[in-house]
């Protein structure tokens, strides 16, 4: 006995009062922190900084969730995953630096997988092109900042990736909306755009655009990329749903290039796993150094444990078998949530049928509060994304994304019904 009060005196949690006895301390009130210096201290806030996108919300227990950006596990190589990271803990890279630029087996094969589609008479990248990022987003931020610089302009489609936006703000480019289609921008709009405003770069997701899911046509491609070439620019190509395809297979622009003009992004997260965020950025030249520079001074250099992890993942026999389940369960979902959508909610269209990646981007009725609809199907169990965010400058329209990976597949049918039942309550 004695020995348990003398553990509770330690801990602060009774006291002794000799002659008296022994006594339950009083719970301390805490002093309620005065934060309000920072107010001072920080200033007005940057309007997209100031607030976390809607898809980092937490997910609401027994909530259909389909505001998130990744796909759910069950649709993750879980095994390959955790059996790559194992070797990879047992390997010298668990213990060495790795390079700057990335392992070189892992630049190789980033190189390989553009060099595989690339035509005849076009010289691919190679290795020493790849510079091995944690994560596509912090790629954005350096190509920003290393090749379009603070006020100077950057043309951005219109939808597009919330993160993007950031990333340019974050950077301190000035946008320039470009209005993208079923088929991707007007080539035209993209030449008067670069005449006007001599831009040096257009960021671009040609292939499953998040968020609506779009692909660009051949046509689209090869003119844009001329457009880039005539005036000297860079296409920033954000290849992001690269193992996300439907019934469409991804066609980079950068297997076109060969003389530098398309900064070339494709991202492990997606579809390996949120927890390997290992990345590549391609690009040749000065442009490369440039990029190079910028990420070593933010983080010097990539996780060797990761990056040794996620060659292994798609290097394994069991990541071309994967990519086929994955297909096949996202067409399954995808197809899901669109006859839900169809019988439950005609009040919405979807104006694109996305041939890959993880999105619908869902147009509502013409004086739909999005924000009201988003808050009210949260009220009953929905978790949904508002398409504002998604636009550079004033949306065109009242817009939902929905990702339609992300929850189990027995959610998606009764998605629909409670996104028709909230449509009728805020309307």
């Amino acid at each position: 006995m004695q020995k348990a009060i003398r553990q509770l005196t330690s801990l602060g949690l009774v006291e002794s009062r000799p002659g008296v006895g022994t006594f339950v301390r009083a719970a301390p009130q805490p002093r309620p922190a005065d934060l309000s210096w920072q107010t001072a201290s920080l200033g007005a806030p940057q309007a997209r900084l100031s607030v976390l996108s809607s898809t980092h919300r937490a997910a609401v227990p027994d909530a259909i969730a389909l505001h998130s950006g990744y796909p759910s596990q069950d649709l993750l190589p879980g095994r390959l995953v955790r059996a790559a990271l194992a070797r990879a803990s047992r390997s010298e890279v668990a213990l060495a630096r790795s390079p700057v630029a990335g392992l070189p087996d892992l630049q190789a094969w980033f190189a390989g997988q553009v060099a595989a589609g690339a035509p005849v008479g076009v010289t691919p990248p190679s290795a020493r092109d790849v510079l091995v990022i944690a994560g596509s987003q912090s790629g954005l931020s350096s190509i920003f900042r290393a090749l379009v610089g603070r006020g100077a302009p950057l043309l951005i489609e219109s939808p597009t990736y919330w993160g993007a936006l950031l990333a340019a703000e974050q950077a301190g480019v000035t946008l320039v909306p470009i209005p993208t289609g079923p088929d991707g921008p007007d080539p035209d709009d993209v030449e008067r755009a670069l005449s006007a405003t001599g831009a040096r770069a257009f960021y671009a997701q040609p292939s499953f655009a998040n968020p609506t899911g779009t692909q660009w046509s051949p046509q689209t491609s090869r003119a844009v990329l001329d457009a880039v070439r005539a005036h000297g620019a860079f296409l920033v190509e954000d290849d992001w749903a690269h193992d996300l395809g439907i019934e469409a297979d991804p066609q980079p622009l950068v297997r076109l290039d060969d003389d530098g003009h398309v900064i070339y992004l494709r991202s492990l997260t997606k579809s390996v796993s949120p927890a390997l965020r290992v990345a590549a950025v391609i690009a040749r030249g000065p442009a490369r150094a440039r990029i190079l520079a910028d990420r070593a001074a933010e983080s010097m250099y990539v996780s060797g444990v990761l990056q040794a992890a996620a060659l292994d993942v798609v290097t394994q026999p069991g990541w071309r078998s994967h990519l086929r389940v994955l297909r096949q369960n996202l067409r399954t979902r995808r197809d899901l949530l669109l006859d839900s959508l169809r019988e439950h909610a005609p009040q919405v269209s979807v104006e694109h049928v996305p041939p890959g990646g993880l999105n619908l981007w869902v147009r509502l009725p013409d004086g739909t509060d999005s924000d009201q609809l988003v808050r009210e199907c949260e009220v009953q169990r929905l978790l949904v994304a508002p398409g504002n965010e998604w636009f550079p400058a004033e949306p065109s329209g009242p817009y939902l994304r929905l990702n339609y990976s992300a929850a189990p597949a027995e959610q998606l049918s009764a998605a629909g019904e409670v996104l028709g039942r909230a449509l009728r309550t805020v309307l």
